[in-house]
């Protein structure tokens, strides 16, 4: 429905309190209590809706206790528990629907992990991992394996691994640089994973990219069917089709890496390969089959913005482009040219030659003309629809009107400037 469920952690000591934030409305309600209270744990969106909060740290300790949040209703209900009580681990919802839990602490650094089923309710013992870890990152990737990296076990890690579902198995993939724990790690639009910031033991700034290539299964493709065109100035894009969530509608991330079925909507101009990705129109929201971007900037002549012409709509998701849309960017309306034109006086109504009169749009440019024999200007191909400052100089005489601010809407041929007697 759009909106993001806060559930539990601490405030000194572990809650059981959670809230709805509507991004439409700006505002956060409360809705039903966890029926255990608990931090550091991880709550994943299982696709028939519901949200499965697992393990974590309470009154008690070290918790093995799960449970569903039914977003129809705003109540939780317990479901089976965790094979092993664990906390600051970390949970990825998998295609098959099934939720990978592993790692985490339980006294000592958990090696464990273990599969949920969300339709039979049970959890069971899935594999070991190479390194026992917590504080890692787990990130579901294009190829349908799961990258879990670094996290803290006698000290930080450097070591990844990936889990394979279909196999059921756990093996060695290239470590990273430097060792960090505490880290979040991001599926981006090129498939790769960018992992960034971290301890070890202190604050770290830097960040790298893992590369799982360009493979990926192609049942999991979203499929863009159609998109605006033409795009009109200041118009929203709508794209629609199917599987804009995903197929594992994009679940990743721990205790403190929260998961996004977010699709990344990118538009890329095929006049001067300007790329944009574009944010979602918050009244129009987003589904598995639409997507409604917020109004799109076009560029004129005096602002930047997305240029006119063709252009290309992609839908990632996973990590894994659509097939693109071509569609005609509609150049923005082009503002009516006009002149300006008058005269520059002696106080006696005689025509001043050689004054010089200056007018400044509003970026601050300026153009400047010298009067005729007569006292007359003019300024061509100006602009309509700005305010403009026009002002006189003259060796010999002084203005009672020296500037004036005008807004012009049209032509205008009887600017006056008169001289001081």
């Amino acid at each position: 429905n759009g909106k993001v469920l806060v559930a539990g952690f601490s405030n000194g000591t572990a809650l059981t309190s959670a809230d709805l934030y509507d991004p439409a409305t700006g505002t956060w309600v409360t809705t039903g209590n966890l029926t255990s209270a608990r931090s550091a744990h991880t709550a994943t969106l299982l696709p028939n809706g519901k949200v499965l909060v697992a393990g974590g740290f309470g009154a008690a300790g070290v918790l093995s206790s799960t449970e569903l949040y039914n977003p129809a209703m705003g109540t939780w209900g317990p479901t089976s528990s965790l094979v092993t009580a664990r906390y600051v681990h970390t949970a990825t919802l998998l295609p098959n629907g099934k939720v990978l839990v592993a790692g985490g602490l339980n006294g000592v650094a958990l090696n464990s992990a273990e599969l949920y089923d969300p339709a039979a309710g049970i959890w069971t013992a899935m594999g070991s991992l190479a390194a026992a870890r917590f504080l890692h990152t787990a990130t579901l990737l294009p190829n349908g394996k799961v990258l879990v990296a670094g996290g803290g076990g006698g000290g930080a890690l450097t070591s990844a691994e990936l889990y394979d579902p279909a196999a059921g198995t756990w093996t060695a993939t290239a470590s990273l640089a430097p060792a960090r724990y505490s880290h979040t790690a991001t599926l981006l639009p090129n498939g790769k994973v960018l992992v960034a910031g971290g301890a070890n033991p202190g604050i770290l700034s830097s960040a790298e990219l893992y590369d799982v290539g360009l493979g990926y299964l192609p049942a999991w493709q979203p499929v863009l069917s159609s998109a605006t065109t033409p795009l009109l100035p200041g118009a929203s894009l709508t794209a629609a089709g199917s599987q804009f969530k995903g197929i594992s509608e994009a679940s990743g991330g721990s205790y403190n890496n929260s998961s996004t079925n977010y699709p990344v909507v990118e538009l890329l101009s095929l006049v001067n390969e300007q790329s944009v990705y574009l944010p979602v129109n918050p009244a129009s929201g987003w589904s598995d089959t639409s997507f409604t971007s917020s109004a799109i900037t076009q560029m004129t002549v005096s602002s930047a913005g997305f240029p006119p012409g063709y252009a290309l709509v992609t839908v990632f998701t996973n990590g894994i482009p659509s097939t693109s849309k071509i569609i005609v960017v509609s150049p923005a309306a082009t503002a009516a040219m006009v002149s300006v034109s008058g005269r520059v006086l002696t106080s006696d109504g005689r025509g001043i030659r050689n004054a010089r009169v200056t007018i400044t749009n509003p970026a601050g440019a300026t153009r400047t003309a010298l009067t005729g024999s007569f006292g007359y200007f003019r300024f061509d191909d100006i602009e309509a629809g700005q305010t403009y400052i026009i002002s006189v100089r003259s060796k010999r005489f002084q203005f009672a009107n020296q500037a004036q601010v005008l807004f012009v809407g049209d032509e205008i041929t009887d600017l006056t400037f008169n001289a001081l007697p």
